[in-house]
């Protein structure tokens, strides 16, 4: 538990520093997330940093039911959900248009909302996820850095800014995807990489497919 908890304070406080630098005019840039701007990727960001609060405050259900792989498993990411999901992100980033230019005081409190409650919790703790299932709270803690940390990537790519993902939140996020394994060492990559590589935000090489397919390496795979 508290591994994954520095992780998600260490990513978000990092992201809530870059956010209080943007000017009005950055959040109009398209991002790698279309069709979201930077002001909905920031907005579908903070809510996602957010959510474990109403989950905490729930009843506690008897016993987990998936893990934090299973979480972004395919079956739970549907057209229909992607498209709410996607909708909820760009009417929560335009309700907030007139305030803060980043409305870094709104990420700032959803975050430290989140780590104040998980603070209370025990690490047994079983939270009911959006789609419905029963995890421990470690392991949603863990989709939450994953949300935090792999966004952050993609809003670097859109600010044109060097990527700002932490040691801790790397660890938590490639220990996820590789599910533990060891990366096949003829591939050569840092963590950085790895998580690029396996969330789809660089290409492998025909040499990298090569490796990956003769070590029978699978990492997981987002549903979206």
């Amino acid at each position: 538990m508290e591994t994954v908890r520095t992780a998600f304070r260490n990513e978000c406080a990092r992201l809530d520093g870059l956010l209080r630098t943007l000017a009005r005019a950055d959040l109009d840039r398209p991002t790698p997330c279309p069709p979201w701007a930077v002001r909905d990727l920031v907005a579908h960001v903070r809510t996602g940093a957010g959510r474990l609060v109403d989950m905490l405050a729930a009843p506690a259900p008897p016993r987990a039911e998936v893990d934090a792989a299973g979480y972004f498993g395919a079956a739970k990411f549907t057209p229909e959900v992607n498209a709410a999901r996607i909708d909820a992100a760009r009417i929560d980033a335009a309700r907030r248009e007139a305030r803060e230019p980043a409305d870094a005081a709104a990420f700032t409190a959803a975050w430290r909302a989140t780590d104040a409650a998980v603070g209370t919790q025990p690490a047994d703790r079983v939270v009911r996820t959006r789609h419905g299932d029963a995890m421990t709270l470690p392991d949603f803690l863990v989709t939450r850095v994953v949300e935090v940390g792999v966004h952050g990537l993609d809003l670097a790519v859109a600010l044109d800014r060097e990527p700002w993902l932490t040691p801790t939140a790397a660890a938590v996020i490639a220990e996820l995807l590789t599910g533990g394994r060891p990366v096949p060492a003829g591939l050569g990559w840092d963590p950085l990489t790895l998580i690029r590589k396996a969330t789809g935000r660089a290409s492998l090489t025909a040499r990298e497919r090569a490796v990956v397919e003769a070590a029978s390496f699978r990492w997981l795979a987002f549903g979206g």
